[in-house]
């Protein structure tokens, strides 16, 4: 399984870095390029903008990055059809407090898919 996965993370980001709540509105992106089930490089990237009714920008914005997976613990339903429609998918982080956690269990394979019941209105 060789994978670009991103996690929206608190200052600084990288594998220690709290989850940030809502992908939308992150500091950052921890990115972390998964080869045959190990971690194989991490980088970090800002949040791009993000406006009221401006939720595809982060959407375009990781798919531009060549994003293959989002691990998430909040997200409104608009992005996560956008990312269903780039070919992003996206897992429930489950309250994964650091993205090493999370990224711990998603090579585990026991990160929930993310569906249209857990979605928010937005700005959480």
């Amino acid at each position: 399984m060789n994978t670009r996965i991103a996690i929206p993370s608190a200052a600084p980001g990288g594998m220690d870095a709290p989850i940030d709540a809502h992908f939308g509105h992150c500091a950052m992106y921890t990115l972390v390029d998964v080869e045959d089930g190990a971690v194989k490089e991490v980088s970090v990237v800002p949040s791009c903008p993000h406006v009221q009714g401006g939720c595809m920008a982060p959407v375009n914005y990781l798919a531009d990055n060549k994003v293959q997976a989002l691990i998430s613990g909040g997200m409104g339903m608009r992005p996560l059809m956008g990312f269903n429609q780039v070919g992003i998918q996206v897992y429930h982080g489950s309250g994964a407090p650091t993205v090493n956690v999370a990224v711990e269990a998603f090579l585990r394979d026991s990160l929930p898919e993310f569906t249209v019941d857990q979605t928010c209105g937005g700005g959480h």
